[in-house]
């Protein structure tokens, strides 16, 4: 079993001061693969402290030196993709072609986007051209607490490093005790790179510990949050005495609007965009609309890919779906699909219990429930597992209701080969992002929504001003 006891803590691994073992689970297996330590108060001080003390020199860092540092880890994350695969799969249970396909990509992808976004990013200029004695500088906001979730490990921590990086913060990230592994691996990359001591710092630890006391410290000038809704509420509430910035993405209950003159695929596509990564994703299109002409139709699809899903070990080669990452996550998602079958939702495909052949790790079985409404908690509770609720509509403004009654704002999906369709609705739908047509959106693009989807944008310059402050300066010439 792996030993992870140490923190990163002002450019060294230093061992715990009040640290409690706490064990990573390989959900695959149900046994522990790991051993932690969460974090005592006096750990989680001391990482504070370093970035504090860190700050005012990184701060004055030239740009052009903070592009120097992450070109560098581009290059060391490169030399230890396939490592950083086979921990992700490890920790969370996405399977090992997954991992090395999408998960651990993510992170080399968010690199090179805000490398390019840092250089097209002006961080001082004039007001405007008639007004040249006024100067807009662009300072980093401080120190900052990066608390970030399991499902995308290495796509959430860099959505966050590298933009607090290269915006001249320094930083202590708390990734989740459940799947820390990825994160110390990214410790050693920061450190291989060379990143000043106190810059960036690592602390394991839980919500109600680590969590609680960065979000309330003083000399922590901003949260970034990636993680539930309700987690994003208490944060929120602990940080608003002491005034600082909380950016937040949180759940999200994405609705797929499917038109009848939808492509041949956008059923199919629909349902593996759901099911991947096990369901656990924010934006997964999670509830299926689909215009009554064609509802029949798409039920018959939906049910019919779902059930030839493959379900195994994340240790297993080959395209399948993995386990859920806990037995929390398994529990709550078995709770909600019988759920589904006591509020009279059709189950067309999975259901109860883990798939044939499966009796030890935490996998649960691609589920598809027809004939639901948005009354129902399926429709409305974010599951975070691999189960789809399908519902009819009748026409475009009936869709758009639907779609937009939730409390979620995250991603929405349109489906129809009528272009000025699409984008009308597009325009109408409440949330902070919406793809068209099976296209994602580009590298750099703003990610995040609105609502209990909650606030800021990760990613691109957007990413970047998030960890940044504005000065106005007057008589500057």
């Amino acid at each position: 079993m792996l030993e992870k006891r140490d923190f990163y803590i002002n450019g060294a691994w230093v061992a715990p001061q009040a640290g409690t073992d706490f064990d990573v689970i390989d959900p695959s297996t149900e046994e522990a693969c790991a051993v932690i330590s969460l974090a005592g108060e006096a750990d989680t001080l001391a990482a504070i402290a370093a970035a504090k003390a860190a700050f005012p020199a990184w701060a004055q860092t030239p740009v052009a030196e903070r592009l120097k540092l992450a070109e560098r880890i581009m290059e060391v994350y490169a030399a230890r993709a396939e490592d950083m695969a086979q921990t992700i799969s490890l920790e969370m249970g996405a399977p090992i072609e997954m991992a090395r396909v999408q998960q651990a990509p993510t992170g080399a992808g968010h690199i090179k986007a805000f490398i390019e976004a840092t250089r097209n990013f002006n961080f001082d200029h004039a007001l405007r051209d008639n007004a040249p004695d006024t100067r807009i500088l662009y300072e980093p906001i401080g120190v900052c607490g990066l608390i970030t979730p399991w499902n995308w490990p290495m796509n959430q921590v860099v959505l966050k490093v590298m933009p607090a990086l290269l915006s001249g913060c320094t930083m202590i990230l708390k990734p989740s005790e459940i799947a820390p592994l990825s994160s110390h691996l990214f410790a050693e990359i920061m450190a291989e790179a060379g990143t000043p001591a106190g810059v960036f710092n690592l602390v394991n630890g839980d919500g109600p510990g680590v969590g609680t006391t960065l979000s309330g410290h003083p000399d922590v000038d901003m949260i970034s949050f990636t993680g539930s809704t309700r987690a994003g509420i208490a944060i929120s509430k602990n940080a608003a005495d002491t005034l600082k910035r909380v950016s937040l993405e949180l759940g999200g209950k994405g609705a797929n609007i499917v038109f009848a003159d939808a492509g041949e695929q956008a059923v199919q596509q629909g349902v593996m965009r759901c099911m991947n990564n096990t369901g656990q994703s924010c934006n997964a299109p999670t509830r299926m609309l689909v215009e009554r002409s064609r509802y029949d139709q798409a039920v018959e699809q939906a049910a019919e890919f779902a059930n030839s899903l493959s379900v195994n070990s994340s240790h297993e080669s080959g395209k399948h779906i993995g386990p859920v990452v806990s037995e929390a996550q398994f529990d709550k998602i078995q709770g909600l699909i019988q759920v589904g079958i006591d509020e009279g939702a059709r189950l067309v495909a999975g259901g109860l219990g883990r798939p044939d052949g499966l009796n030890r790790g935490f996998f649960v079985r691609p589920t598809v429930f027809a004939d639901t409404n948005n009354q129902m908690r399926i429709c409305r509770e974010e599951i975070f597992g691999p189960v789809l609720s399908m519902m009819p509509f009748d026409s475009e403004e009936e869709a758009i209701a639907i779609a937009n009654d939730t409390p979620y704002g995250l991603t929405n999906y349109v489906q129809s080969q009528d272009m000025d369709k699409c984008r009308r609705v597009a325009r109408q739908l409440r949330t902070g992002m919406v793809d068209m047509n099976g296209k994602a959106r580009a590298a750099g693009s703003p990610f995040g929504g609105m609502k209990a989807s909650g606030n800021g944008r990760e990613g691109g310059p957007w990413g970047l001003e998030e960890f940044m402050e504005v000065k106005a300066v007057g008589g500057w010439e």
